[in-house]
């Protein structure tokens, strides 16, 4: 009887535990689109698989009447489950207790699962939807987010470490994302931002909406901070399925290894997609796809700087992290924003094992004041640095134009790519044909008595020495000439002979990066 008296209690508390905030509060959640922290996170891991810890744990703040108020599990939910069988730790703020205001025993029931992760070698995802510190415990609250910050940059390339806005995350805890591999947003839901619009209005008196100041859309367009964005919360579970698939448990593995699987050549055949005129745009996603398994291209930051593409898929079964540049949008320039989004992506594969692939298509880097003043040599100098520091296997392929700096950056032989092949309709030179004839010949087209004349026949005269993959080749700076729809094979027979690559960078405790 005793024992069965227990089991009544135990049941009892669960019930008032998991009602978190009330039904009100739930309510008030779900009036404007929102799951619950634990419908969330059944939503996000496999059926059943989910198991929360620390359910019963309380707050013990006295300050401001926090004695008589009952928080259940301090506004946070944790535990393990899986993801496609995939072990991962998880916690979900609850909005409905508090806000999801983090106090001292809502951080540490955090920092344990983090604590966990690392232990177990296995993801860690956050799911934010908070009102920020909890005034109330003062500097206890700062406390926990310093705990937290800490964990996260310990973590960095040890285990994958996932953030999911679902509702507002600002002040101090915007920067435990910050820190984290990838940060997931969702449309009229996800809000980011140091400052709110009230304290803006307050201190400089400028007027902006939370939407406009750090909604989901600027973040995934403008900011650069959120890498994948969806429309619900459903969806956004579904991209993080997905690029679970994609990524190891931590980084002493591999990725999963999947079935080899044709591209889908109907629909993207390589043949068909780069004009002759170098000066032709196109959509470098869909060389990508005419070469990876089942044409299945995962993007990465799709709405932040375009002018580079970035993202994972497979080759033979295997993942592989692509870096291209996109002609559709500024030429395939690279910029500020640019070579950081490229430089962190290669950051991120690299520390977890995943062979790199880089498509070369660009005139270089993109000129103008805006850019200089902008700090374009710092930020360029982030993708020359990551790309050197790589020491996964690194392929590249020069598809049409790489000039000047562009052409060293996007992983050239000088920054130790392992094999660079070149297909015909390469161009690697200092700079283009007009630019370089306009200088070395300018003395020739001046003095001409047709010096439009004359420039064309420089133009010309530099594009049949210059405009080929044959000089770089002769002095061994490209491995091979290759046909496009010799393309894949050559990747795969590469990634195969380079499997067991092996690198010692010089002793040192760190590099210092051009942050």
């Amino acid at each position: 009887m005793a024992l069965k008296r227990k089991t009544s209690d135990l049941k009892k508390r669960m019930r008032n535990a998991l009602q978190g905030g009330g039904s009100k509060a739930i309510e008030k959640q779900k009036a404007i689109g929102k799951l619950t922290a634990r419908e969330r996170i059944i939503a996000l891991l496999d059926p059943r698989s989910f198991h929360e810890y620390d359910i019963f744990v309380e707050h013990a703040a006295h300050d401001f009447d926090m004695d008589k108020k009952r928080l259940p599990g301090d506004g946070v939910v944790t535990g393990t489950g899986t993801i496609s069988g995939h072990p991962v730790c998880i916690y979900a703020q609850d909005f409905t207790v508090a806000g999801g205001s983090l106090g001292l025993a809502h951080a540490k029931k955090i920092t344990k699962i983090m604590d966990h992760a690392m232990k177990l070698g296995v993801p860690i995802i956050g799911i934010n939807d908070s009102g920020g510190a909890r005034i109330q415990e003062g500097v206890n609250s700062l406390a926990g987010y310093g705990e937290i910050f800490y964990r996260n940059t310990q973590a960095s390339g040890v285990i994958p470490q996932i953030s999911v806005i679902l509702g507002p995350c600002a002040g101090g805890a915007v920067y435990s994302p910050a820190l984290t591999d990838f940060v997931f947003v969702v449309e009229n839901i996800s809000k980011m931002f140091i400052t709110g619009p009230e304290v803006i209005k307050t201190t400089i008196g400028e007027v902006i909406s939370m939407e406009d100041l750090g909604g989901a859309r600027v973040h995934a367009e403008t900011t650069g901070n959120a890498h994948f964005f969806a429309m619900s919360e459903q969806e956004c579970f579904d991209q993080i399925k997905e690029l679970i698939t994609f990524i190891p448990w931590n980084n002493q593995k591999k990725a999963d290894a999947f079935p080899k699987k044709a591209p889908r050549t109907r629909t993207y055949n390589i043949d068909g997609i780069v004009p002759t005129d170098p000066k032709q745009p196109y959509d470098v996603r869909h060389v990508i796809k005419s070469i990876c398994d089942d044409s299945d291209f995962f993007e990465v930051q799709e709405l932040f700087a375009a002018n580079i593409v970035i993202g994972f898929a497979r080759l033979k079964g295997e993942t592989v992290g692509f870096v291209a540049n996109q002609p559709l949008v500024l030429a395939g320039v690279l910029d500020v924003d640019s070579s950081d989004k490229a430089a962190r992506f290669i950051r991120y594969c690299d520390a977890f094992n995943i062979p790199l692939v880089t498509l070369v298509d660009l005139p270089g880097y993109l000129p103008g004041v805006d850019q200089e003043h902008a700090g374009v040599i710092r930020h360029g100098a982030k993708i020359l640095y990551a790309y050197s520091e790589a020491t996964v296997p690194k392929l590249t392929v020069v598809i049409r134009k790489a000039y000047g700096g562009g052409y060293i950056a996007m992983c050239s032989h000088h920054l130790r790519a392992d094999f660079v092949f070149a297909w015909p309709t390469a161009e690697i030179a200092v700079m283009g044909p007009e630019g370089a004839a306009n200088i070395i010949f300018r003395n020739e087209i001046k003095n001409a008595e047709n010096p439009e004349e004359v420039r064309k026949q420089k133009v010309k005269e530099y594009k049949d020495k210059f405009a080929n993959p044959y000089v770089a080749a002769a002095h061994g700076y490209i491995d091979a000439v290759i046909e496009p729809n010799d393309t894949r094979r050559m990747l795969i027979h590469a990634l195969e002979i380079s499997s067991n690559k092996q690198e010692t960078p010089p002793k040192k405790k760190h590099g210092i990066p051009p942050f």
